[in-house]
């Protein structure tokens, strides 16, 4: 085993699941599953003695559970990346959730074990590239991003109509964090593709109407698109903006998965780009790949204003990153900078 290989705990109860996702990430020869342990306090054990790059974690287990096994993590091993596998149920959901806000990196559906060739697939298109992600924004500083050409756009050229946001790996925190520093005035419909699976989104859209104090909800197909609001396009779905009659609408699809996601960001900015063309808000916060890309493309083509989180407040600088090395974005901004920037740019 090289020196460079990726170490992996896995903390998960079930010996077939721990099985599916060895077998997963261990098709990729730059990670190698290390360590496994049943639950958390096993898992804790084994770290006295041994060291992982990663820690992919379960909500649901005996002895101890993903959560306080965590927050065990968190003070014991500050840099530690943990991934939360969780099942696709509303109480996995909140759980997630939670951990996510007490400083896990990121989450994946835990595998459902009935297939196992499909198991494998799905653990191996989920959990490989976001560990190599994590360890990779751990392991490497971040490289001088104010050298990025930024848009040409500097300042809307009319008054903005409408904010449509993109998030990914971080999104959930970094969402909390930027829509509660918006000031109570702030009026405009604020319209997210955050990558996540179903049921979870739901939960989200409660967790941020609590925190916000904004109507916030899961889009529904057909939905008016209100000032004040704040809209979370539901798992599976792509959401879109359409006009009906002489209403903006919300519109929800299934059509083919973009950049291996649904919901994509990039559906969402390119219809805000054809019907709000220079009045679009755009923020890029914290996520893996570069979904979003395209989309703008057409936001920047029709004069709209984007706003990309930078490197070093991102958990994974992969979305934002590509729409400012691309030249796209208007500005590159520390999320603690993107809430007031974002009442500046409207007035407020």
């Amino acid at each position: 085993m090289s020196h460079s290989t990726i170490k992996v705990l896995l903390v998960d109860d079930s010996a077939v699941i721990r099985g599916l996702m060895t077998q997963a990430i261990n098709l990729d020869a730059e990670v190698k599953v290390v360590g496994s342990a049943m639950h958390g306090q096993s898992a804790l054990t084994w770290l006295k003695t041994n060291r992982a790059d990663v820690v992919v974690l379960d909500v649901e287990m005996p002895v101890m559970d993903g959560i306080a096994c965590l927050k065990q993590l968190k003070q014991n091993y500050p840099d530690l990346p943990v991934i939360m596998a969780s099942s696709l149920t509303r109480a996995g959901a909140e759980v997630t959730l939670q951990a996510l806000d007490l400083g896990a990196a990121g989450c994946i559906p835990k595998p459902v074990a009935t297939n196992a060739a499909a198991a494998i697939a799905q653990v191996a298109r989920d959990l490989l590239p976001l560990i190599k992600a994590l360890v990779n924004k751990h392991s490497t500083a971040p490289s001088e991003h104010s050298r990025f050409q930024t848009s040409a756009v500097r300042r809307p050229t009319k008054t903005p109509m409408v904010m449509v946001v993109g998030s990914s790996t971080g999104g959930p925190n970094a969402l909390k964090t930027m829509l509660t520093a918006l000031p109570e005035k702030f009026s405009l419909p604020i319209l997210i593709a955050q990558h996540m699976p179903p049921v979870f989104t739901r939960t989200l859209a409660e967790h941020i109407e609590r925190e916000t104090k904004r109507p916030t909800s899961e889009a529904t197909d057909g939905a008016l698109i209100e000032r004040g609001h704040i809209y979370i396009a539901p798992g599976d779905f792509h959401m879109v903006i359409d006009k009906q009659d002489d209403r903006m609408v919300i519109r929800l699809n299934q059509d083919a998965q973009e950049h291996f996601c649904r919901p994509s960001v990039n559906p969402l900015y390119a219809s805000a780009a054809k019907w709000y063309g220079s009045s679009v808000l755009a923020v890029m916060l914290t996520g893996m790949g570069d979904d979003g890309i395209e989309g703008a493309e057409s936001i920047s083509e029709r004069k709209g204003y984007i706003i990309a989180q930078d490197e070093q407040s991102s958990v994974v600088w992969g979305m934002p990153g590509a729409i400012a090395k691309a030249g796209l974005a208007s500005q590159v901004l520390p999320l603690r900078n993107i809430a007031p920037e974002l009442a500046r740019l409207c007035s407020l």
